[in-house]
C-alpha cells in the first residue's frame, strides 16, 4: 500500500494502520537485530577474533562515524519520505546482522558494522523526527515511555530465547545473528508495504538548521554522546573480560535489564509529563554520575562482579529516563525543525564517539579505571547544566539564562 494520508485524518483508519501502531512496530524490528548483535558481541570478537581493548576500541570507532556522519540522511530525504527511509534503513541494518558471523576477522568485523551502523544510525535519525511530528507535546511523553517499554519487551524475547536455548540446543553464532537480523528485515517489509504513507502537517525543510537558542540541546547531546559511548563500548567488554561472563551470563544480564526498563519506561512517561524534563534530567545524571564512580571502585577495592552486574541495570534504567532530552526539544523547537535537528542532533552526538572509542581504548589496557572516572565528570558537567533547563520549556523560553532565545538562525543547504 503506497497511497498517502494526512496526519490528522490517520484516527480514521483502522487500528492496525495508524501512525502510532507503525511507531510501536518499528521500536519492536529493531531491537531484535541490534540487541542481539549487542548481546553477542563481546563473546564473539573475544572468542572469534580474539579482540582486546584495543581492537574493541577501534571497533566502536568504526561504528560510530555513520552517527557523525547522520546530517546525510538530509540528502536522501530530497527524493525519500522519512518514513520510505526509516524502511529501508531498517532493513540495511536487519541484513547486515544477519551477515555478522560471516566475517570473524578484525577487518571483517569493522566492515560489516560499518554497513550496520548505516543502518541504525540513519534509521534512529528519522524515526526520532517521525515520533517528534507524529506525537502531539501532550501525548509524546507517555507514548514515548510506552514505546522504550515495547522495545524492551521485544529484547527480553530475543534475550529470553539466547539464555534458554544457547546451551540447551548448542546453538551457533551464525543461527542467532540470521535469526533476529531476519526477522528484523522482514518486519520492515512488511511496514513498509502494509501501512500508508503519512503526511505530516508541517513541511519538514530540507537543509541544515542551526538555532542559536537550541545551544542547550546540543550540548546535551554532545555530552550524551560521549558518555554512553564510554559505557556501551567498556561496560559490558568488562564483564567479558575481568569477571569471565560467557554468553549466557551477558545475555541474562541484558535480559534483566530490559525487563527493568518495560516496567519502568512507561512510570517514567508519566513522571516526565507531570513533573516536567528538569527533575527527569536531574534524577538521570545524578544516578549516572553514582553509576560510574561505583564502575570506579570495582578497580580500586577489587569489588566481585555481581557488583558490577547491578551497576549495568542501573545504568540501564536510567539511560531509559533520557527520551526527556527529545520532549524538551519537542517543546523549544520550531515544528519544520524536527527532520533536520534529529539528523543534525545525532552528528552532534557522536562528534566524540567517534574519537574517544580507539583513543580509551589504549588508556583501557593499563588504568581502566580513568575511563569510568572520565564518564562520572561528564555525567556531573550534565547535572550543572540541567538546572539551566525551565520548569516549563517552550519556545522562547529555553533556558533559565536571560539573552541566549535569539530566534535565529543559520541556514546552510543540504544539496
Amino acid at each position: 500500500m503506497t497511497r498517502s494520508i494526512r496526519l490528522s485524518d490517520a484516527a480514521r483508519l483502522p487500528l492496525w494502520q495508524r501512525p502510532t501502531t507503525l511507531l510501536f512496530m518499528m521500536a519492536v524490528a529493531m531491537p531484535l537485530a541490534f540487541a542481539t548483535w549487542n548481546a553477542l558481541l563481546n563473546n564473539f570478537v573475544i572468542e572469534k577474533a580474539g579482540f582486546t581493548g584495543v581492537e574493541i576500541g577501534w571497533l566502536h570507532t568504526v561504528r560510530e562515524i555513520p552517527g557523525l556522519l547522520a546530517v546525510g540522511v538530509l540528502l536522501f530525504l530530497l527524493v525519500l519520505r522519512e518514513q520510505v527511509m526509516a524502511g529501508l534503513m531498517l532493513i540495511l541494518l536487519g541484513s547486515a546482522t544477519a551477515m555478522t558471523a560471516w566475517f570473524p576477522s578484525f577487518s571483517g568485523i569493522l566492515w560489516i558494522t560499518l554497513i550496520s551502523s548505516i543502518g541504525f544510525h540513519y534509521y534512529e535519525s528519522c524515526n526520532q523526527s517521525l515520533q517528534l511530528q507524529w506525537l502531539t507535546r501532550a501525548e509524546a511523553p507517555r507514548v514515548l515511555g510506552k514505546l522504550v517499554a515495547a522495545g524492551s519487551t521485544a529484547s527480553l524475547i530475543a534475550y529470553g530465547l539466547i539464555v534458554l536455548c544457547w546451551k540447551t540446543f548448542d546453538l551457533s553464532y551464525n543461527f542467532v545473528f540470521l535469526a533476529s537480523g531476519g526477522l528484523c528485515a522482514l518486519i520492515a517489509i512488511y511496514a513498509l508495504a502494509a501501512f500508508p504513507r503519512f503526511e505530516a502537517e508541517h513541511k519538514q525543510r530540507k537543509s541544515i538548521v542551526l538555532r542559536r537558542r537550541y545551544w542547550l540541546y546540543y550540548l546535551f547531546e554532545m555530552l550524551n554522546g560521549a558518555r554512553r559511548q564510554i559505557f556501551v563500548v567498556f561496560a559490558a567488554f568488562m564483564m567479558v573480560e575481568r569477571f569471565g561472563y560467557g554468553v549466557e551470563a551477558v545475555t541474562a544480564l541484558m535480559l534483566v535489564t530490559f525487563v527493568a526498563n518495560m516496567v519502568t519506561a512507561p512510570a517514567i512517561g508519566r513522571f516526565v509529563s507531570r513533573f516536567g524534563e528538569q527533575k527527569a534530567m536531574l534524577i538521570e545524571f545524578s544516578g549516572l554520575f553514582c553509576v560510574f564512580i561505583g564502575y570506579g571502585c570495582l578497580y580500586w577495592y577489587d569489588l566481585p562482579g555481581w557488583i558490577a552486574a547491578c551497576l549495568y541495570v542501573a545504568n540501564n534504567i536510567f539511560f531509559a529516563i533520557s527520551f526527556s532530552h527529545k520532549t524538551y526539544f519537542q517543546k523549544i523547537a520550531d515544528p519544520g525543525d524536527m527532520a533536520t535537528s534529529a539528523a543534525l542532533s545525532f552528528t552532534i552526538n557522536h562528534i566524540a564517539a567517534v574519537f574517544l572509542p580507539a583513543g580509551l581504548g589504549y588508556i583501557w589496557a593499563t588504568s581502566p579505571d580513568y575511563v569510568f572516572i572520565l564518564a562520572a565528570g561528564i555525567a556531573f558537567l550534565q547535572i550543572l547544566l540541567s538546572l539551566l533547563v525551565p520548569r516549563n520549556p517552550s519556545a522562547g523560553n529555553e533556558t533559565r539564562l536571560p539573552g541566549l532565545h535569539s530566534p535565529g538562525a543559520a541556514l546552510v543547504p543540504a544539496a
